[in-house]
């Protein structure tokens, strides 16, 4: 006997819908009765369709929900109105995405065994931030509940604009003098503000401390429960970017936060690389970690560039960008019936499943315009009796994406497909001002040469919010990768975190897409860079601050990068924008994996000697050194070598014969037996003595040796990699290796 087929509950989606007014009941009668069409005529039967649905949206989301055979669901996917049919799966109130991605959380709940509750949830750790300000309205800096600050802050609140203070965020400051005298006339008095006009500052901010906050979204998408890093601890902004950013500043603002008595700074700004003794941040955080604060900053944006890294100083823990498992595609849907996959984070204001004529801006062009600036729809270029009520095809250049869909939006356009001009190019999701679906350079020609083979060229574009199926982590390709430029003997940077896509708290005073003719306002917006990579660590350091207040700067750095991973969610080798194999150029140790770090088991210490003896080796003389000290300090008679340096990973970039690298592992776990395994660069061979390492009691330090020799001592080669790992059976501690083979000379 055949079983039947099997009925399950699915959501139909026939995308978002916009409401001039309240909807009547007329309204609601006519969209239910349109969805029992819809369903009816798939189902053989009207009274079926009744039957079978039971929810019908008829608010501001357009579709319903049924019970549907699988031969109902394959036929009603078909029907170009619909957007998507998925299960009604069991959800539960979860981030917007990046720390569940990290393993804190699970369908929505927090284990027992997770570091935020192991660490109370950053419970009064104090995170400051160098950025452009702080929105202080925002709910992710809501102190309620909150108990009194703690004794140890001296900072305070510059009142100016507004500005007031809580128990949550304890400290908003600025500093514009540098600014001031770069631009050579001074800020308007109205500009003397902590308020973050820019929306980066509160971006980051929150990311690394905010707090809880539910239905957090943007335009719908990435909706879900907003939080930072260390929901519980306490934030303090410093705004130095006015949006530039001088050295000047950020070091005011350096020695002020460590007078307040933060515990970790989050910086996201950098250049290109300099040399540490004129460096701002790296003297800034430098004098930081002598007061045993742990200062976090991105790697830069300047990839995928070999040698773009920023922020190399030692002393510094640099991140690096990297997906998560979640994807914003925004669909075009031709009059053929052909669908495209772009991305974009502003989709879903057309009605679903209408057709809308599909223009190429060429054919747009207004009258005084070049072909040139209309092809890429540059400001004026578009003729608004061309343009109005339709879908405007762009191509990518050197203006800004988002201003094209404005350019769109202004001439009366509706919509815009933009397409890449390479087939290297990036697929980046913005928040542009009409529905927008930005493609691939491939689809982009598919899709033109529908536009000029068909009379009448129509389309539609819808999108969603795609989690959990989407492999990562992917390296981004803006992610700024190594060698590092100035001391090649330090691999940087060090580690990598969620930076693509990061939905986080946002400024009021500027729209999401960052234009000047953006009115549109957002308590939430969805931005991707390092910058949003370097909170993520911040937030994490500040849980291992609360749990392991006794651990130096260096061991949390060290119990960061040797739990790390170097697998994606699929168990395959991360890759890079290219989907090549990525290595540890690109995301140093690996990416870092929280509830890992909390008990790493042994780490790589290093004091403020230890770093002034690596400046004694790079050559610095005592004026020099007196920038980082306010002592004098004598450098050993007999430096030791850079490869010696107790850093978490080991890194050759000159291996001539054979060399032997030093390092001092200190157990901050429980009495154990570590043994070695190794998984050796391509044509070096490594040996470790011993291979075996006792430990008896808590901060017992022990020393080992690695020889490392190049198999072919005549050849010369690109940097190869490969990784040693101390494992007592339950922590596995991991550094990579990173070797440079030279030619014998």
């Amino acid at each position: 006997m055949t079983s039947p087929p099997a009925s399950v509950s699915y959501v139909v989606y026939l995308g978002g819908r916009s409401h001039g007014a309240e909807p009547s009941t007329l309204d609601y009668d006519r969209m239910t009765n349109s969805y029992y069409e819809l369903l009816g005529s798939c189902m053989g039967s009207k009274t079926k369709a009744k039957e079978a649905i039971f929810y019908s949206y008829t608010c501001y989301i357009n579709g319903f929900a049924a019970i549907l055979e699988d031969e109902e669901v394959s036929e009603i996917s078909k029907r170009p109105e619909v957007v998507s049919v998925f299960l009604n799966g069991k959800n539960e109130l979860h981030t917007t995405r990046s720390w569940e991605f990290l393993g804190l959380e699970g369908n929505g709940e927090i284990p027992a065994d997770s570091i935020w509750r192991k660490a109370r949830f950053g419970e009064d750790t104090i995170i400051g931030n160098l950025d452009t300000g702080v929105w202080p309205e925002s709910e992710s800096f809501n102190d309620e509940g909150m108990g009194p600050i703690p004794s140890k802050w001296k900072g305070y609140y510059e009142t100016n604009d507004g500005v007031e203070c809580n128990r949550k965020l304890i400290g908003a400051r600025y500093f514009y003098k540098g600014y001031e005298a770069a631009l050579g006339r001074p800020l308007n008095s109205s500009e003397h503000t902590a308020r973050d006009t820019n929306g980066h500052g509160t971006h980051t901010l929150s990311t690394a401390g905010g707090r809880f906050v539910g239905g957090a979204n943007l335009f719908g998408l990435g909706s879900g429960t907003a939080k930072g890093g260390s929901p519980k601890a306490r934030v303090a902004s410093y705004k130095v970017c006015w949006p530039r950013c001088y050295d000047a500043d950020i070091l005011a603002a350096f020695d002020a936060a460590i007078y307040d008595g933060v515990d970790v700074l989050s910086i996201s700004l950098g250049g290109p690389p300099r040399d540490y003794v004129s460096h701002g941040i790296a003297i800034g955080s430098f004098q930081a970690f002598k007061s045993g604060i742990v200062v976090v900053c991105f790697a830069g944006n300047s990839g995928p560039a070999a040698g773009a890294v920023s922020n190399l100083a030692p002393w510094i823990l640099t991140v690096g960008a990297s997906t998560i498992d979640r994807d914003f595609p925004s669909y075009v849907t031709l009059g053929n019936h052909k669908q495209f996959k772009g991305v974009s984070f502003f989709t879903n204001t057309l009605p679903a499943g209408k057709f809308y004529p599909l223009i190429h801006s060429v054919e747009a062009k207004a009258a005084n315009a070049s072909t040139q600036n209309a092809q890429i729809c540059s400001i004026g270029s578009l003729d608004p009796m061309k343009v109005k009520r339709k879908i405007v095809y762009c191509l990518r250049s050197i203006n800004f994406n988002v201003e094209k869909s404005w350019v769109v939006s202004q001439a009366g356009g509706v919509g815009m497909i933009l397409s890449n001009r390479m087939t290297t190019d990036a697929l980046s999701p913005q928040a542009h001002l009409v529905p927008t679906s930005h493609v691939s350079a491939v689809d982009g020609l598919a899709i033109l040469f529908y536009i000029y083979n068909t009379k009448s060229p129509v389309a539609y574009i819808s999108g969603a919010t795609e989690q959990g199926s989407v492999p990562a982590p992917i390296m981004a390709p803006f992610s700024s990768p190594g060698p590092n430029t100035i001391t090649p003997e330090i691999l940087k940077p060090d580690i990598t975190a969620p930076g693509v896509s990061i939905l986080a708290a946002y400024t009021k005073a500027s729209g999401p897409s960052s234009l000047q003719a953006d009115h549109r306002r957002v308590l939430f917006n969805i931005v991707s860079g390092t910058s949003m990579s370097c909170p993520h660590v911040a937030g994490i350091v500040g849980l291992l601050k609360t749990m392991h207040p006794e651990w130096s700067p260096s061991s949390i750095r060290s119990a960061i990068m040797t739990t790390a991973r170097t697998r994606d969610n699929t168990r395959q080798s991360i890759v890079n924008g290219s989907l090549a194999v990525a290595n540890p150029f690109n995301y140093g140790a690996g990416h870092i994996w929280p509830n890992r770090a909390m008990d790493p088991g042994l780490v790589y210490d290093l004091s403020i000697n230890d770093y002034l003896n690596f400046l004694c080796t790079i050559g610095y003389n005592a004026t020099q050194l007196s920038r980082f000290v306010d002592e004098p300090y004598t450098c050993p008679s007999n430096p030791a070598d850079l490869t010696d340096f107790n850093y978490p990973s080991i890194t050759v970039p000159n291996l001539s014969g054979k060399v032997t690298v030093t390092r001092t592992l200190k157990n901050v776990g429980s009495p154990s037996i570590y043994t070695v395994d190794t998984d050796a660069p391509s044509g070096i061979r490594v040996k470790v003595e011993p291979e075996r390492l006792k430990f008896d009691k808590v901060n017992q330090e022990k020393m080992f040796k690695v020889t490392l020799e190049a198999k072919e001592e005549d050849e010369e080669g690109d940097y190869v990699f490969g990784r040693l790992t101390w494992s007592d059976g339950q922590h596995h501690v991991r550094s990579p290796i990173v070797v440079k083979p030279a030619k014998n000379r």
